[in-house]
């Protein structure tokens, strides 16, 4: 039975998927998509992939009634592609990128560009505070040769360490996107076993869309089923989690999706469904634990710890694969680079012949001359420009894998059972029965 003081909360989720010019069908979709929130009472609207700032403020203005208080998160290239519309009024925003973002080069994915991040929210509904999240991460091209992996693995990382540094006083946490993994994927478990945050399609009490939740579904018309294999009938990559607090229970009493086609309309509002999750918010105060409830606890937190170890073990081991891998291209880099400098010294060589031997002739036509030293600049600049880019991602990699191996020996020190941490003037009592050391600080 519902409490009396209970607040429910209607949450929308959707990736719009709108490149201006290249995604199908844009303007009639983002036309669908704000008739449909204008009608539907969701309280938080998170949308990703608006990568237009005009399509955004379209649908501002057609939600101005609906949903009067807005952001989008401005970031990278062409922007972060993130938005938040609510019903209450938004108090404070922040934007935080990811170190990792794909690679410039890879221009047909786009991700490097995009400026992929994590948008928090802080909203007040009623007399609780709740921060609001909606992220959008590097998108996995291909399966079982996925050179991003440790890209998306680290932006887990950080989404986790951002959404626990900066929720430790709200009353609900939210959080909403394109996570771009299935539910059992590394990063995935990463961030849900370090955060508490709970996935609403496995805590709902009532769910109505697409079998198991996927919302990447063979039937859409915009979807190629070459980018589902090896799953033919689709995919779970967008989610809505969240967690209360101590002062809150939070629950998910009903879940769904949209189911690819609209009606009344020729095409779907997305290559991904959109999903909807009313939470159920109930206050309480904190219950009193006593011996038999505090060593539950301990062995429960001992279990979560244990896990939170192995995962963190297998998530650093696929950091350290893609340090080894940006070592590589580094290398590589560096090594054309050096070709390219060899043959541009080569050339002023040849180059320097007619002054050296007077009378001589230039060996080469100037034409092939000329453009021989356009090739060794282009060589210099592009190494030069990689060899910077792959120091960065080292960077970015060696200091993921630092504080994950950190975080890796606070777990093991609480699993043993030894304080985290003693400051160097703690007083320490001697053993009973000891009389106190002339090295003990005095009392």
């Amino acid at each position: 039975m519902a409490n009396t003081d209970s607040v429910r909360v209607r949450v929308f989720s959707l990736n719009c998927w709108g490149i201006r010019y290249l995604s199908k069908h844009c303007p009639q979709r983002y036309a669908m998509i704000g008739d449909m929130l204008s009608k539907e009472e969701h309280d938080l609207v998170l949308l990703q992939e608006v990568w237009s700032e005009k399509d955004y403020l379209s649908l501002k203005k057609k939600l101005c009634c609906s949903h009067p208080h807005s952001h989008y998160f401005k970031s990278g290239v062409i922007g972060s592609g993130l938005a938040i519309f609510s019903k209450h009024r938004i108090h404070d925003t922040f934007l935080y990128r990811y170190s990792l973002n794909g690679y410039p080069y890879m221009a047909h994915h786009g991700d490097w560009f995009g400026g992929k991040a994590v948008g928090m929210a802080v909203i007040n509904i009623g007399k609780l505070t709740a921060n609001v999240y909606v992220t959008h991460l590097h998108a996995e091209y291909c399966r079982d040769k996925d050179s991003y992996l440790p890209h998306r693995v680290v932006q887990a990382w950080e989404l986790q360490q951002f959404i626990r540094h900066t929720s430790a006083g709200a009353d609900v946490v939210i959080l909403g996107g394109d996570l771009n993994m299935h539910p059992q994927d590394l990063g995935n478990r990463l961030l849900r076993a370090y955060t508490g945050l709970r996935d609403s399609y496995v805590e709902t009490a009532k769910f109505d869309g697409c079998e198991d939740g996927i919302t990447l579904i063979a039937d859409n018309p915009f979807i190629s089923k070459k980018e589902l294999v090896p799953f033919e009938n689709g995919i779970r990559i967008d989610y809505i989690l969240f967690k209360g607090s101590s002062k809150l229970d939070i629950h998910c009493d009903s879940m769904s999706t949209t189911k690819g086609s609209v009606p009344n309309h020729p095409f779907p509002y997305s290559d991904h469904e959109a999903l909807t999750s009313e939470l159920r918010l109930d206050p309480h105060a904190p219950a009193e634990t006593g011996s038999d409830g505090q060593s539950k606890d301990q062995e429960c937190a001992a279990g979560k710890g244990a896990e939170l170890v192995d995962i963190l073990t297998e998530a650093r081991t696929e950091v350290k694969v893609g340090l080894h891998c940006a070592e590589s291209m580094r290398y590589t880099a560096t090594r054309t680079g050096v070709m390219g400098l060899a043959l541009l010294i080569l050339e002023l060589a040849i180059a320097a012949v007619p002054w050296l031997a007077l009378g001589a002739e230039q060996p080469f036509p100037r034409t092939s001359f000329y453009l021989l030293a356009a090739l060794c600049f282009a060589i210099l600049l592009t190494t030069f420009l990689l060899y910077i880019f792959y120091t960065m991602e080292l960077k970015s990699l060696q200091g993921a894998e630092d504080q994950m191996r950190l975080a890796i020996g606070s777990l093991q020190e609480k699993l043993r059972g030894f304080p985290l941490a003693q400051p160097h003037n703690a007083q320490r009592k001697p053993p009973e029965g000891e009389e106190p050391s002339a090295f003990d600080p005095e009392e």
